[in-house]
């Protein structure tokens, strides 16, 4: 009975997010397009703005083009990079705090997805100033605009810059949750490929298959719209071209901004087709021991894949011809197969661990919980799966 309620949960929020206020960010893109920046924030009559980074992008000077385009608007600039890998409530707080202190009118995100996630989460309590940002957790909790969002990827994985969720994670509970709503999708999303030369061949990896991830999960999932289906397919064709030579030769310009393109892509389309078991457990694992996003993701993506089993192995058979992999002679199922194995092989061409070390067998239990809780009603994965299912997959990942 408790499936047969999440496919109906499921069905009645696709058929309402027919009428939902989506919308997509205003782009400037291409190499060099931050330096647009500065004079489109001035056409808004914005004059103070908040800029929440991290402090390893302040440190290598990443930002300095920007704030000096912004000095020369005109334009009074406030920073917080105290943001740390996996955003918390803590780092929002702070962030709101300078945000407030100085009157600022808008909000520019600059780097990878937790500057991304702790600045949508600022602007969710500028929104509803009256409420926590643990009461806004789950979907559809803050209906209210969020000031002007500027956001500035760093990275080619999250699609952050694309999506309505904020993950925000609780030091002292280990928990981490998002926040869904549609006013969190930023206003304008700055894809500059040149941001991304210097990326380490490690983060290039694990945000790649980051990226990844949001496209698989949202085109095997079944909340799909033709606009998101095609969005997945173009991402995971993009990936599979050009993410290994982004990894191999960091300084090879269309594979990065073919990369930046596919996180975008794949950012678009999992914000309104939804991701499913991959996330909830790695969330869990960000929460607890603070594994990064792309790198729990990038382990995971495999297992889940394979342990949906026959349920997925129509749309994974549709991508392994679509990457050129199946031989029209193969049964669907090998297919899937074949492309499950096509993560792997990249996986370990680029050296990701095949497990996650760390996880301690007493945690296993608040973990199968948390990401049951979260995948459940809520994501339209191929199977729902028990808790038995979820304990056999932590087993599988933990080293």
């Amino acid at each position: 009975m408790y499936k047969l309620y999440c496919r109906l949960y499921q069905s009645a929020l696709r058929l309402f997010s027919r009428f939902m206020p989506w919308r997509e960010p205003e782009i400037l893109e291409g190499e060099g397009s931050l330096r647009l920046l500065p004079a489109l924030i001035q056409q808004r009559r914005i004059g103070r703005v908040l800029l929440v980074t991290d402090q390893g992008i302040r440190a290598v000077g990443l930002m300095d083009k920007l704030l000096e385009g912004l000095d020369n608007a005109k334009i009074a600039y406030f920073i917080y990079d105290g943001t740390v890998p996996n955003p918390t409530v803590d780092n929002v707080e702070e962030a709101l705090e300078i945000y407030l202190r100085n009157d600022c009118s808008g909000i520019i995100a600059f780097g990878g997805g937790s500057p991304m996630d702790c600045a949508k989460g600022v602007g969710a309590r500028i929104a509803r100033p009256n409420k926590s940002v643990a009461r806004m957790r789950g979907i559809l909790k803050v209906r209210r605009a969020i000031p002007p969002l500027f956001a500035i990827p760093t990275t080619s994985g999250t699609g952050s810059e694309a999506t309505l969720a904020a993950v925000i994670s609780n030091s002292r509970t280990h928990e981490k949750f998002a926040i869904n709503d549609h006013s969190l999708i930023p206003h304008y999303a700055v894809l500059d490929p040149a941001l991304t030369y210097g990326l380490p061949p490690a983060i290039t990896s694990t945000t790649g298959v980051d990226a990844l991830t949001h496209a698989v999960e949202a085109y095997i999932g079944r909340s799909n719209t033709k606009q998101t289906r095609q969005r997945s397919r173009e991402a995971v064709s993009l990936i599979f071209g050009n993410l290994l030579e982004a990894y191999r030769n960091g300084d090879n310009r269309e594979a990065r901004a073919n990369m930046q393109k596919a996180s975008y892509l794949a950012g678009f389309a999992f914000t309104r087709a939804y991701v499913g078991y991959v996330h909830a457990i790695a969330h869990t694992l960000g929460g607890f021991y603070s594994v990064p996003h792309g790198l729990a993701n990038a382990v995971i993506l495999p297992y889940v894949l394979d342990y949906y089993g026959a349920s997925a192995h129509k749309p994974l058979a549709e991508l392994a011809d679509l990457i050129g992999i199946g031989d029209p002679a193969d049964t669907t199922e090998r297919k899937a197969t074949k492309f499950i194995e096509a993560i792997r092989m990249l996986n370990e061409d680029m050296d990701i661990p095949r497990k996650i070390a760390g996880i301690a067998d007493k945690d296993i239990p608040v973990m199968v919980e948390r990401a049951y809780r979260e995948a459940n009603p809520l994501y339209p994965v191929p199977r729902i799966l028990s808790r038995s299912d979820l304990t056999k997959l932590y087993e599988r990942i933990k080293a």
